[in-house]
This record gives structure tokens, sequence and C-alpha cells, in this order.
């Protein structure tokens, strides 16, 4: 197996890290090895003390990128979830990285902030946060990305889905080996109540 890098970028709560966590279950399922890096995560520990400048928070993806880099070198599948609003440092870490699946979650600012369980957003419209992206500081989408996700339209199993397909077209994830448990149930009980299994 080789490795490579799943990275999702998009507004806060654009549902990065719930895409992320679904998608790392299903990579493990398929046999292949997952760490999902989570960019609220990564501030608490290693990136603690970055601020929110441009310098700081490139600083912060540059150092996502280093660990996803080392995780895909040896041969396992790093999922980040990074806001990452800028694109010439996700450009950077795709130089670096080499096998580099960019997906975009792309939601209005306006379902962000209804889906925001901190009031995040509802402080930055009020001016009581300065520079919160997609607010008062850019976020710079992806124009080539590998997958956009709409998750303002679809549902997580949708956007899960596109994710999958694009990963198995492109040669990362095998194709799942016939069907799963709960497959192999349904078709169980149609075959019975057919009458085939009596």
């Amino acid at each position: 197996m080789k490795g490579y890098t799943v990275w999702f970028t998009g507004l806060s709560g654009s549902g990065k890290s719930a895409l992320a966590n679904r998608l790392a279950q299903e990579i493990r399922k398929r046999g292949q090895t997952a760490e999902v890096i989570d960019g609220d995560v990564i501030r608490r520990s290693v990136s603690k003390g970055l601020g929110f400048s441009q310098e700081d928070r490139d600083e912060n993806i540059r150092r996502v990128g280093h660990l996803c880099s080392y995780l895909t070198a040896t041969d396992r599948v790093a999922i980040a979830a990074c806001i990452s609003p800028y694109a010439s440092i996700r450009d950077r870490n795709r130089d670096l990285i080499g096998n580099f699946v960019e997906v975009y979650c792309k939601c209005s600012v306006e379902e962000c902030a209804k889906r925001d369980p901190k009031g995040l957003y509802k402080k930055a419209f009020a001016g009581e946060i300065k520079g919160f992206t997609g607010v008062d500081d850019p976020y710079e989408a992806p124009e080539n990305p590998e997958v956009m996700v709409e998750t303002d339209k679809e549902t997580i199993d949708q956007s899960l889905g596109t994710i999958l397909a694009k990963l198995e077209e492109l040669g990362y994830l095998p194709k799942p080996d016939g069907l799963t448990p709960e497959e192999e149930q349904a078709v169980v009980e149609r075959l019975e109540s057919l009458g085939y299994l009596s």
C-alpha cells in the first residue's frame, strides 16, 4: 500500500472533521492504516502559542503538512481536517507530500453559522472576534481540488461516497471486497421473505 494524504479544507463548521472521521473508518475497513489530524487538536498541542495572523496560520498548516508528509512517506494515510484558508500554503503542502488529495468542503457562511455550537460566528458578526475566517478574514477556496463536496446541499453519506469514489478512481483506495455484513444481512432477509431460504 502506498501512503497518501487526504486534505480537507473549508470554513469552520463546513463538516471537515465529521467527514474526516467517517473517511478514516471506511479506509480502515478496507485494510489501510489511517490517522486523522484535526486542526482544533493541533492548535491545542503542536501549535499551542501560535496566533491567528496569516504568518501564524501558515506556520500551523506547515506543521500539519510535515506531519502528513511523514505519515505518507511511511505508507500510512494521513487525513488532515484544517480550515487552511490560504492557497499558497496548501499548494506548498501538496508539493511537499506528493500523494495529495484535496477535498474542498464547500458550505455557505450562513449554514456554517447555523451549525456553530461555540457561537464563534455570532461573536465574529458582532465584532467581538477579529480576523475570523469567512467573516472578516479571507478564505481562498481551492481552484482545482480533486474533490469538492457541497456539505450544505448533500448528506454526509453523499459527500463521503463522492470522496471514496475519487480515491478509488485515483488508485489510492481498493474497492470493497464483496458485500458488507449489513448488506449480506439485507440479502439474506430478502431471500427469506421470498421463501428461498425457508
